[in-house]
């Protein structure tokens, strides 16, 4: 008897592998054996005779056949296939019938009556009790979508799982229910507490996608992004301008000093006096105002753990805590950091007071650079007036006048 379920086990390989559409990555004659050995399992723990015994993996080996006309009625496909091939094999209609029956016993919603039934239907279901119910479950959940019959999400599949196990099925066979019911339920536990770190997961995302909401909008940070950043470009922007004005009127005095001081001892040029003088200290102011526009002002660099708690000390300066230890800093900005309208708070007083000393450089500058211009002018007035009322002889010292101003 042996020899048939080898003849039947080479006609379910056959049929399957040509005929079986390339759709089905789970029922599959992989999926055939799995249910072959399954069933041989529980059959050998329920004292069936030989008859039985061979009638029962039979049916195992063409219980899915039918999927080679689609998933819809497979079972009575399977039947349809199947009866042929039993029938040419000569066997009884007794063993037919048993067969037909078992094959029938595994649709979902029938209730499997005989033993050899509960055996096949358990058998069928023996992935749910075993290490490999993820990858087997997850070939399933792949065959559906390809075949367009259901597309579910990880997380609806596992929901759809636990509620297969929880109430639509149950194992009928003495050996399935002592020997697989644990293994499937550790199984179930595995998928709900999945389930669960998932629910926590989602939480958590709702939770930050409220909290983001809550906050200012990307305009609002990209008002004080942008605004900080041309307040620094500004800052620098002054800082260059007094750097020039230093510059010139360094090589102006620098300039004055090598060619017209030593000149002055000489009682002719007594006349150059005057205009020397003038370019001299209007440079000198000019410097000393670039210098107090780009001096920097000094601050205690410390603060009070009050301060910190009262919001009144703007950590995102440095002047306010560079004389602070490392701890109390840290300290500090985990505090602030945990308050949302303390930061926004600092950012609105560093912006304000980066105002504040933007105006003050600029002020400063006008003032230097109105300075520089008057004293310019002024000189050059003076130099022409005295030149004029001087012997016109005096070429040398003109050269050198000619030369400090073109430079």
């Amino acid at each position: 008897m042996s020899s048939i379920i080898d003849r039947t086990d080479q006609f379910v390989s056959t049929l399957l592998e040509e005929k079986l559409p390339k759709t089905c990555i789970y029922h599959n004659y992989v999926h055939a054996k799995r249910v072959y050995k399954s069933t041989k399992e529980i059959a050998e723990h329920s004292n069936l005779n030989d008859s039985d015994m061979n009638v029962i993996l039979i049916a195992a080996l063409l219980h899915d056949i039918g999927y080679v006309y689609g998933s819809e009625d497979h079972e009575a496909n399977s039947v349809k296939i199947a009866r042929p091939f039993l029938e040419g094999e000569n066997l009884s209609q007794g063993d037919i019938a048993k067969i037909e029956q078992a094959i029938m016993a595994t649709k979902m919603e029938a209730e499997p009556k005989t033993l050899l039934d509960k055996i096949l239907r358990d058998a069928d279901a023996s992935h749910f009790a075993k290490e490999y119910f993820e990858e087997a479950s997850e070939y399933l959940r792949q065959e559906l979508k390809i075949q367009d019959i259901a597309n579910y999400s990880i997380d609806q599949w596992r929901s759809c799982n636990i509620e297969m196990f929880t109430r639509m099925h149950h194992y009928y066979t003495p050996y399935a229910i002592s020997h697989w019911k644990p293994v499937k339920e550790s199984n179930l536990s595995k998928m709900l507490e999945a389930q669960k770190k998932r629910k926590k997961t989602k939480k958590k995302e709702k939770l930050k996608l409220k909290i983001k909401d809550e906050s200012p909008e990307k305009g609002v940070q990209s008002m004080f992004r942008i605004t900080l950043r041309n307040h620094i470009k500004l800052s620098d922007i002054a800082d260059t301008k007094a750097n020039i004005l230093l510059s010139v009127n360094a090589i102006i005095i620098s300039l004055s000093l090598a060619n017209l001081i030593p000149k002055l001892d000489n009682p002719s040029n007594a006349y150059l006096i005057y205009p020397t003088v003038t370019l001299v200290v209007f440079s000198v102011i000019s410097m000393s105002l670039s210098v107090l526009a780009t001096r920097p002002n000094v601050t205690t660099g410390k603060f009070t753990r009050d301060d910190v708690v009262q919001k009144k000390v703007n950590l995102l300066f440095f002047g306010n805590f560079h004389q602070m230890k490392l701890e109390e800093f840290e300290w500090a900005i985990s505090e602030m950091i945990k308050d949302k309208e303390y930061i926004y708070s600092s950012l609105t007083k560093d912006l304000y007071f980066l105002g504040i000393v933007l105006q003050r450089k600029y002020k400063i500058l006008r003032f230097t650079y109105t300075v520089f211009i008057i004293g310019i002018i002024t000189s050059v007035a003076m130099f022409a007036y005295h030149f004029k009322a001087q012997d016109p002889t005096a070429q040398e010292v003109i050269k050198d006048i000619t030369t400090m101003l073109s430079f």
